[in-house]
């Protein structure tokens, strides 16, 4: 799968970057191989464009803001929120402006990020209701590019194989490889895995946790959507609450963006949030460096036997079937870039 052939994918909203990033004027983004432009309306709601002027093809990213609209800064002309041209500076009043525009994409706020859906979305923006409840405080932790494919990114994230080696610096234990199985079940949006999971607490950790030292036992519901959400909500035994929901953003074939959230049930003078946003950067960092070395293209049909899976891969397996029979459902198949390599069998 290549993620810039899917066009289904187009039909799904991504975190693009905080709304706070707008204040001081248009930015650019590249979503799925589109260029595009975001900015801030008259309202102050996110807007989301072709970067280019349909005057010169110049980037509206290097222009400006101006009563809600977008102003080209190569020859001043000024777009509204749908894309649509309003004004052509060189024009005299009595000269109608021409009935143009660029391509104008879906856009909204949620959880402080800017969202974008290129085509008409088929699915919502995954819901986190301790969004919105008094007993939780939400944090922004990252915003960075990462050079792997979102679907590396996702399957990962369900990987408890992988703990006890690529974490063994952090909560793994790389004398007990081999992991508690999920209890797996699927959902209309994906689906959801349960565990209970002994890991190790290090001392440094007892502020983010609020336990001893030592090993441990978690409770862990970790929750997947199509095609690139997750939020896993781990519940520690001292009662506090460590929800991240994160959104893997594809730049193009192999480049994605990170896009995380932390939601507690604590306050700041409990645990700071930089000790909170460091704590987890360990943990990504670990991942980031372990998934930039793999194959951002994923077979997702197994009957190809590019890659060959244990008992753990199982959600991997299962985000490999929805997306084939999502891609199926919208009239198109999975695009594969050349002829795979064939493993033995077993």
């Amino acid at each position: 799968m290549l993620n810039t052939k899917q066009k289904t994918l187009r039909r799904f909203w991504y975190a693009i970057m905080p709304m706070e990033h707008l204040a001081d004027g248009p930015k650019p983004f590249t979503l799925l191989g589109e260029k595009i432009v975001l900015f801030l309306d008259g309202e102050g709601k996110p807007a989301a464009l072709e970067d280019r002027c349909c005057h010169r093809t110049a980037k509206l990213s290097t222009g400006w803001c101006k009563d809600g609209n977008i102003v080209c800064g190569y020859h001043g002309w000024e777009y509204d929120r749908t894309g649509k041209l309003v004004m052509v500076p060189q024009f005299p009043e009595r000269q109608a402006v021409p009935n143009a525009r660029t391509r104008g994409f879906h856009a909204q706020e949620r959880y402080g990020q800017v969202w974008v859906a290129l085509d008409d979305p088929i699915a919502d923006i995954p819901d986190v209701p301790e969004d919105v409840d008094a007993g939780f405080r939400r944090i922004p932790q990252f915003y960075e590019h990462w050079k792997t494919s979102p679907f590396r990114l996702m399957e990962n994230s369900f990987d408890a194989a992988h703990i006890a080696f690529v974490h063994r610096n952090t909560f793994g234990d790389i004398n007990d490889p081999v992991p508690e199985q999920y209890k797996i079940e699927e959902t209309a949006e994906g689906f959801t895995a349960s565990v209970r999971q002994e890991v190790v607490n290090p001392a440094h950790a007892q502020k983010i946790t609020g336990e001893p030292a030592g090993k441990t036992m978690r409770n862990m519901v970790n929750k997947w959507y199509v095609p690139f959400y997750r939020r896993l909500d781990i519940e520690y035994p001292s009662g506090l609450r460590h929800i991240i929901f994160n959104c893997a953003t594809p730049i193009d074939d192999g480049n994605m963006q990170l896009t995380q959230i932390l939601f507690r049930n604590d306050t700041e003078e409990d645990c700071p949030a930089a000790d909170l946003v460091a704590w987890d950067e360990a943990i990504v960092r670990e991942d980031k460096d372990m998934l930039e070395c793999t194959d951002p293209e994923v077979v997702l049909d197994l009957k190809m036997r590019t890659e060959l899976h244990m008992v753990t891969d199982r959600p991997g397996m299962i985000m490999r079937k929805r997306l084939l029979q999502v891609f199926h459902d919208n009239g198109e198949e999975e695009y594969v870039e050349g002829a795979a390599p064939v493993l033995a069998a077993e």
